[in-house]
């Protein structure tokens, strides 16, 4: 049996470990034989017919097809947390993190032109509120890959009816919940642990003379952050004027 975390289907036997290596598109696809399974959800490991290279993936693994994420929206429009189903087995888990496919049927935007680090020391490190202007704004997709962060994004789209809300979410490498920020957004957030990791995926091309900001304890936005005892800023970070629409292009 497959088993896998979330939603239930049917049983099925499988019979003993098959694998199938696809070296040039860099897949290792896992078919499982008869240890016991790890509590989640069942799915069928019968093959299916489909015709082609995909046909023979998902004939040694079937479940391939049917790893996906969870998506659930945010009090902010357009925002969403996305959480990793996960394919588990004796020998840990797999998952998928992003499908441009599935992300555009969503109706975030699948664009990935960007992918960055940022790395930092110290609980109680503060970095934000961040955006980038128009005409090249920016959709950001977040994972904690170490430690963890206390996330926070505010809508800044004056058209939005959820315009200078604010939504806060954990995020950390224990619990693999992911944000995703549409443009218009600012981001920022506060390190809940010591060496905290955060990667970010963009769909524009960093543009330092539209690189944009607000202060995180601006009035305007009225965000609880979590205490800390001594909390790490940067001096740009720290000064920004309060918000003023008129300034925010």
């Amino acid at each position: 049996m497959v088993n896998v975390p979330g939603r239930s289907k049917g049983l099925a036997k499988a019979s003993q470990p098959v694998v199938g290596k696809f070296h040039g598109l860099g897949l290792v696809c896992v078919g499982y034989g008869e240890q016991s399974p790890p509590e989640g959800r069942q799915i069928s490991a019968k093959p299916r017919r489909i015709r082609g290279l995909l046909g023979d993936i998902l004939a040694i693994h079937p479940i391939f097809s049917e790893i996906s994420v969870i998506v659930t929206p945010t009090p902010l429009a357009g925002a969403v947390v996305v959480d990793p189903e996960l394919l588990v087995d004796h020998r840990g888990y797999f998952a998928r993190l992003w499908c441009e496919r599935e992300f555009a049927s969503h109706g975030l935007n699948p664009r990935l032109v960007q992918c960055s680090v940022s790395y930092n020391t110290a609980k109680g490190t503060l970095r934000g509120m961040h955006y980038q202007a128009d005409p090249y704004p920016e959709a950001k997709f977040l994972r904690c890959t170490r430690g963890a962060v206390y996330d926070v994004i505010i809508d800044l789209r004056p058209g939005s009816h959820t315009y200078l809300r604010h939504f806060a979410v954990e995020l950390s490498a224990a619990n693999r919940r992911m944000l995703y920020v549409p443009e218009g957004f600012a981001h920022g957030f506060q390190t809940l642990e010591d060496h905290s990791e955060v990667i970010y995926q963009m769909s524009e091309f960093y543009r330092s003379d539209l690189s944009r900001g607000v202060r995180w304890n601006d009035p305007a936005f009225g965000i609880e952050w979590p205490d800390v005892e001594h909390r790490i800023i940067a001096d740009r970070d720290a000064t920004y004027p309060d918000y003023a629409p008129e300034a925010r292009a």
